[in-house]
């Protein structure tokens, strides 16, 4: 990721300088590159992912049930007011509704808090993370909300970087959670749109429509996309498949 040179004040206000990363965009060029190598590269954002929540969220932290319960309420009203509808977009709120639960006790971390395929670059084969702008704390898990886009891209990508994260032993309460994720993110991301255009209305519909079809209606809380396989992760553990 980038490296913090140097920071200060300046007369506009508070300035920082970091390293340049010259490199190509992973969500542009994933697709051309082999299903081992795809995987692989999965099995990095993993890895880098866990690191990046090896950090402690501050102790006096708000309890994560209360604080995303409210992020819940506004979205859930935001798309009953919205103009645009999702086609069977009420399966979201309907999960939500019956999940919420699972909210409470949740530990908390620090999050990159946009971290997916859009904001990865490859650099001398290695990956690299860019735009921590929407850095936070929270729970781990919920940074996985946006891998809908990983999966849309990748299958093979989405996937290595959930085996990886658990060490292929993602649990069921986890896709619980992350369908909960994914259904808050879902209904608020097309009020979002509205404003930036048509086109990008077209796009959240259309994510929307795909993650239903992964999730039958949110009835199976395992996404389609999903592929669970060890064997690859130990064969690229044993060799240096950046340098190929």
């Amino acid at each position: 990721m980038c490296r913090p040179i140097e920071f200060g004040i300046c007369t506009e206000g508070v300035y920082s300088i970091q390293s340049w990363i010259d490199g190509e965009d992973a969500e542009a060029v994933i697709c051309g590159y082999s299903d081992t190598k795809q995987y692989a590269y999965g099995l990095e954002a993993g890895r880098i992912l866990r690191k990046i929540h090896s950090i402690p969220a501050p102790a006096k932290q708000e309890d994560w049930a209360s604080c995303f319960q409210r992020k819940l309420d506004r979205n859930i009203q935001k798309y009953r007011e919205c103009p645009v509808k999702y086609e069977n977009g009420q399966a979201f709120i309907d999960y939500i509704n019956e999940n919420h639960h699972l909210l409470k006790n949740r530990l908390q971390v620090y999050q990159h808090g946009d971290y997916h395929i859009g904001n990865m670059m490859i650099c001398n084969g290695r990956l690299h993370i860019i735009d921590f702008n929407r850095n936070d704390y929270g729970d781990p898990w919920e940074e996985f909300n946006r891998i809908v886009w990983c999966a849309q891209r990748s299958p093979l990508f989405a996937s290595g970087m959930v085996n990886e994260y658990f060490d292929n032993e993602a649990s069921q309460n986890f896709w619980k959670l992350l369908a909960l994720y994914i259904s808050s993110n879902t209904l608020s991301s097309v009020y979002w749109a509205i404003p930036f255009g048509q086109e990008e209305v077209d796009t959240v519909l259309g994510q929307a429509k795909e993650v239903l079809e992964w999730y039958d209606n949110m009835q199976n809380i395992i996404p389609a996309w999903y592929v669970k396989t060890a064997s690859p992760a130990i064969i690229l553990r044993k060799k240096t498949w950046w340098a190929e």
